[in-house]
């Protein structure tokens, strides 16, 4: 039910395994009472993990796997172990009904690559796409797709991602009429690929969806809070948000040399402490955990392998929110209205 969600835990993924992902259903289940969960893993070390969390007494449930997808697997290898592995098992449980999502920490090509054969593609979506969420100054976070699935993505590809990201919008963060940019080299509508000119043009057509498109936006401005969902290719996306966690780290890094160089800099971080654990939470990507296949028949989420217990319900929190918010009929609903408006033109 879209009120009482149960989530399939891939029990076995992340640097942190079991541990840290039953603590992380914990800490979830404590801030939303009406969660439950089954956990796909191995029963031997599953269950004394599950003992130590009081808070999923008679809320989560073992189901066994007796294998484990590792990072080095190839999505080919995994497709074939599907059946008796954690990860696969979990996202079975979607197919099958017995959870509304799944959640795993690990390996990100198999994930896919077995969620897009279990689930299959949402009817009018050609290609998924991985969307995640990512700070900015303004007042809500920024949803930006595509961050790695497609290298290469048509016009089509693209307007498809746009719907299927402000329907993500709106569901996760509340904003009724998302803002929607397109990633190029330049704001200039004749900057960037035919592909990009191509899509602005459709989605400049489409002013009866829940969207508003503001056109072309550069790299250096993802963070500054002007647009609520950024589009474009897997490959383009995924090298911004690998150059944007890299930042983060090296802001973070430099602070810390910076405020450990001498007595008096130790003096002046103890004077802005507030403010640097103001940053340090902003830059922490387990704050902002919890990417999403957009375009299956189901949701499941990837949590970052190296996710902390907080980072890991934050991945769990924005599964339950996507189930709870209906996101696959808010995309199939704005998808219909594309094609409608198609057939008029």
């Amino acid at each position: 039910m879209a009120g009482t969600p149960r989530i399939a835990i891939d029990a076995m993924g992340g640097d942190g395994g079991p541990a840290i992902m039953l603590e992380g259903a914990a800490l979830a289940a404590a801030r939303d009472p009406s969660l439950s969960f089954i956990l796909f893993g191995d029963e031997s070390v599953v269950g004394p993990e599950l003992a130590r969390h009081p808070a999923l007494a008679g809320r989560a449930e073992i189901a066994h796997a007796p294998e484990a997808i590792s990072g080095e697997d190839k999505p080919s290898q995994a497709i074939r172990r599907a059946k008796t592995t954690s990860m696969g098992l979990a996202i079975a449980a979607v197919k099958q009904h017995q959870a509304e999502a799944a959640v795993s920490a690990g390996n990100t090509g198999a994930l896919m690559a077995m969620a897009k054969l279990a689930l299959r593609t949402m009817k009018g979506i050609d290609r998924p796409a991985l969307a995640a969420l990512l700070p900015t100054l303004g007042d809500n976070d920024l949803v930006m797709l595509d961050l790695g699935a497609n290298t290469e993505c048509d016009a089509r590809n693209l307007v498809e991602f746009a719907v299927m990201g402000a329907a993500y919008s709106r569901c996760a963060l509340g904003i009724e009429r998302p803002r929607v940019s397109l990633l190029n080299i330049g704001t200039e509508e004749l900057k960037g690929t035919d592909e990009l000119r191509d899509a602005a043009a459709r989605l400049r057509a489409e002013d009866h969806l829940h969207l508003s498109f503001e056109g072309f936006i550069e790299a250096d401005r993802l963070g500054r809070g002007e647009t609520d969902v950024v589009v474009t290719d897997g490959f383009s996306g995924n090298i911004a948000l690998k150059t944007m966690e890299g930042t983060a780290r090296f802001v973070a890094d430099l602070l810390r040399r910076a405020f450990t160089s001498s007595v008096r800099s130790k003096i002046g971080f103890l004077i802005s402490r507030p403010a640097t654990e103001l940053l340090r939470h902003r830059l922490d990507p387990n704050n902002h955990n919890g990417a999403v296949f957009l375009g299956l028949n189901g949701v499941v989420v990837k949590s970052h392998g190296g996710a902390n217990a907080q980072g890991v319900a934050n991945a769990i929190g924005v599964a339950a929110s996507l189930v709870k918010n209906d996101l696959g009929r808010r995309i199939a609903e704005d998808l219909d209205q594309v094609r409608a408006h198609e057939v008029k033109a």
